[in-house]
């Protein structure tokens, strides 16, 4: 006779079943307190509450939690051999092995002496659903218990939001009548491949393995992939995202030694007229990113701290921002020399605060070499969270777009011409409306500086015999004598 016969979902073993006595947990008459209680968790993402209430409201039937395997925990108990009465462990024992070990006392039913150990292990979700508990030390350091649980955040994946979720609130609620924990956040599955199914131990990480990716780019460029999708969403394994990964570690690497020339043991904050207004933008930038990056941390979307960081760092930051500054920073003899050396050390030491999280190796690395001394603190992991002391100056960021409109400007014009980045142009015209004509005064030193300009000059209109330049803003007028 012809039929479908089920393996087993990992070793594709055929799967041939038996009628066994088994151990539950009785949960169908409480389905109504387990719903009250998923709506009282934050979920992120949000809509991933829709599979656990799916879950819970079409249970029907008890938690089974015995396992005939080899490994797991003991029930500790036995059987009474001859009136089949079930005989626990005194809690004095535990934890005990009945397979190895008898109970302290005869069967309190008939007295007898043989018994018959329980050979079941218990089911895995029986014994990880009280991770919380365990962590915070709930049965020995109940100080510490008493202050941590429950505990503020459950980060798992979404296949086993039906076991580990679900009974976790199960066994939190039976034991102690709360939830264990206030936000569970919802990670995807790692993808071996298109089509493929989720890179696991047994089935193997498809053509491109986590540990091959790691000892080739490095764990920190594999997080870095990690942290590329948003909560909750599948994301194939991809060494080209990993590739980026690198580069981004590499770069921070390289600014990182660039900038520890111009460190001093006193980075405290120069006088204002020491900063120009390129030092200002970047530090406002600064303010505004660790704004948005706490925020989106806050609501556990790594994904989104990741691109605010990565855009700050490599558009402002290693782009424009040291190309503005690089002649001030060089220049001892400049009279915003320290203003460029302040301003550097802080965007760098906000950025490694930032990215340690998601790349805690290289920016650890990079603190313990540039930064541990100066702030007592050997690392990064230990510093505190940077603080937004005043608000950004929206004019600050207003004149940052500028000098970058400005700079990507000069930059096509050079590109087109097949010039290098560094060659240098006689003569630059900038005509400004409003008030960024006055700004952009104050920041000649560093317009020279980012666009190679032997000459720069603010005129109410470029003159008509240089080339015009294609400026992305509003606000700006650009020619050139190449």
């Amino acid at each position: 006779v012809e039929g479908t016969l089920r393996v087993h979902e990992r070793c594709d073993t055929p799967v041939e079943y038996r009628i066994l006595s088994q151990w539950f947990i009785r949960i169908l008459e409480n389905k109504q307190k387990f719903l009250e209680l998923g709506e009282q968790v934050q979920w992120h993402p949000a809509h991933m509450h829709a599979r656990y209430k799916a879950w819970v409201e079409n249970l029907s039937w008890d938690w089974c939690i015995s396992r005939q395997r080899y490994f797991g925990v003991a029930f500790p108990l036995w059987y009474c051999k001859d009136c089949g009465e079930t005989i626990l462990a005194d809690e004095s024992q535990l934890p005990v092995d009945p397979l190895s070990q008898s109970p302290s006392h005869p069967c309190p039913a008939c007295g007898s002496t043989a018994f018959t150990p329980e050979s079941d292990v218990m089911d895995t979700w029986a014994t990880s659903s009280l991770t919380a508990q365990i962590v915070t030390g709930w049965l020995d350091q109940p100080q510490l218990f008493e202050r941590l649980f429950p505990v503020t955040l459950r980060p798992q994946a979404h296949e086993i939001i039906r076991t580990w979720a679900f009974y976790s609130i199960v066994k939190s609620y039976y034991h102690f009548g709360k939830l264990p924990w206030s936000n569970i956040l919802i990670s995807g599955w790692g993808i071996a491949g298109e089509g493929m199914g989720k890179i696991s131990k047994s089935k193997g990480g498809g053509p491109l393995p986590p540990m091959e990716m790691i000892q080739r780019y490095s764990a920190d460029a594999v997080r870095y992939w990690a942290a590329s999708t948003a909560t909750g969403k599948d994301s194939v394994i991809s060494e080209e995202k990993i590739q980026m990964g690198a580069k981004l570690v590499t770069k921070l690497w390289n600014v990182a030694r660039f900038a520890e020339q111009f460190l001093s043991a006193n980075m405290s904050q120069p006088p204002d007229d020491q900063l120009t207004p390129a030092d200002r933008w970047i530090l406002s930038g600064c303010r505004r990113m660790v704004q948005r990056v706490t925020a989106a941390f806050e609501a556990y979307e790594y994904a989104a701290a990741k691109n605010e960081i990565e855009n700050f760092f490599w558009r402002d930051l290693a782009d424009n921002y040291l190309e503005m500054a690089k002649s001030r920073l060089y220049d001892e003899a400049h009279t915003a020399h320290t203003g460029a050396c302040y301003t550097l050390a802080t965007a760098l030491k906000t950025l490694l605060k930032l990215l340690a999280p998601l790349l805690p190796f290289v920016t650890d690395a990079i603190w313990r070499e540039l930064f541990a001394a100066e702030e007592g603190i050997e690392s990064i992991h230990r510093a505190g969270w940077p603080a937004v002391e005043a608000e950004p100056d929206p004019d600050d960021l207003a004149l940052g777009e500028a000098l970058i409109a400005l700079a990507s400007a000069v930059r096509r014009y050079k590109s087109e011409r097949s010039l290098s980045l560094g060659s240098e142009l006689p003569l630059l015209q900038i005509a400004a409306r409003g008030s960024l004509a006055n700004r952009l005064s104050a920041s000649i030193s560093d317009v020279m500086s980012v666009t190679r300009a032997c000459s720069v000059v603010l005129v109410e209109q470029p003159d008509s015999a240089l080339t015009r330049l294609q400026v992305d803003h509003p606000s700006l007028q650009v020619a050139i004598r190449g």
